[in-house]
């Protein structure tokens, strides 16, 4: 009877280390992903620890079999993951997405915005992409950029698509932004500035007017040939959109569809019905297609327009006064029917 035991003992152990083993195995080296969620975009905030990122895969029903998953993450080290965005992808292991989650072998991001009002409203469009705050971003962005500085800071950051990593710090992303207006401004597009005798700075002022002056691709580059048109001849640019930005910078809370004459006599460096020349800066981020629009103007010899109430989002263009004015009653009735007064 021991004798048959001692075998029976004999044969059981090898058997259950074997399963032990092979079952071991599977937990650590099998593809675990559910390849009905792949691929799986992880995001990982500072500080995460493996038992609240194990409670996210288990909500997520990411993981084919949960168990083992964690006792093998705290086994190979990993307390807390690494911040940053992983991608989860069919036919990993358990191990495999450890040893990434461990290393912090992060998939980068692609991040875009087309334009913004202002820095801080850039910094919120970021802020809403990446980990970094809004607040940490407009500081990075305040920062002064060589060239850019003061007013012409809105020019210093090129409305783009960046592939970043989403947990870089607000700094590095203020400087690939900056970066980017850079290449931009190569030899050849400082040497169209200086033909039109703008700097690349007056190219990004103008631009930006242009911008808030025209909402249409295929209207832009005809505004910006009538402003170049303007500075050329000595002219005031009145431009209404800078009317706009100086109301606004006196009193942010107050909205503004219809620029009333009494407005025109704002004393403000940004009223272009007063000032001769370029503002001290943009009125916003511009886009690249606007600076595309000023530096590749089409040549024509408008020196007016108006609002379009035929084309709405387009301009009525004239040549001279006395056809402005035409333009103009015509716009202002077209207001003063949809009892838009101020």
């Amino acid at each position: 009877m021991k004798k048959a035991l001692v075998v029976l003992f004999g044969l059981l152990v090898p058997a259950a280390l074997i399963y032990v083993a092979y079952t071991g195995y599977n937990v650590i080296f099998e593809p675990n992903v559910n390849p009905d969620k792949v691929p799986y975009a992880l995001y990982v905030n500072e500080g995460t620890t493996a038992e609240k990122l194990f409670a996210t895969l288990l909500e997520d029903e990411v993981l084919l079999d949960p168990q083992g998953f964690l006792l093998l993450a705290k086994n190979k080290g990993l307390a807390k993951v690494k911040s940053g965005h992983y991608i989860i992808e069919e036919g990993m292991s358990n191990n495999t997405l450890i040893n990434s989650l461990k290393a912090g072998l992060q998939q980068p991001i692609r991040i875009t915005f087309n334009s913004a009002a202002d820095l801080e409203d850039l910094a919120g469009k970021l802020g809403k992409q990446l980990l970094a705050d809004s607040a940490d971003l407009y500081k990075a962005l305040k920062q002064p950029m060589d060239g850019w500085e003061g007013p012409l800071a809105m020019g210093a950051f090129l409305p783009d698509t960046y592939e970043v990593y989403w947990n870089a710090s607000a700094k590095s992303i203020a400087m690939k932004l900056y970066q980017n207006t850079i290449a931009f401004w190569t030899p050849t597009r400082i040497k169209q500035a200086e033909a039109l005798k703008l700097t690349p700075g007056e190219v990004s002022t103008l631009a930006s007017i242009v911008m808030k002056e025209s909402s249409k691709a295929s209207d832009r580059p005809m505004v910006a040939r009538l402003y170049l048109n303007r500075l050329q001849k000595g002219m005031k640019l009145q431009a209404d959109p800078t009317v706009i930005f100086a109301l606004k910078d006196i009193n942010p809370d107050e909205p503004v569809r219809r620029v009333l004459t009494k407005d025109l006599k704002l004393d403000h460096p940004y009223n272009t019905y007063m000032i001769k020349g370029l503002p001290p800066g943009p009125i916003c981020v511009p886009e690249k297609a606007a600076l595309l629009a000023v530096l590749e103007a089409p040549k024509h010899d408008y020196l007016f327009m108006c609002a379009n109430p035929d084309n709405l989002g387009y301009h009525a263009f004239a040549r001279n006064y006395a056809g402005h004015l035409i333009n103009q009653r015509r716009w202002t009735q077209y207001l003063d029917s949809r009892k838009i007064y101020r």
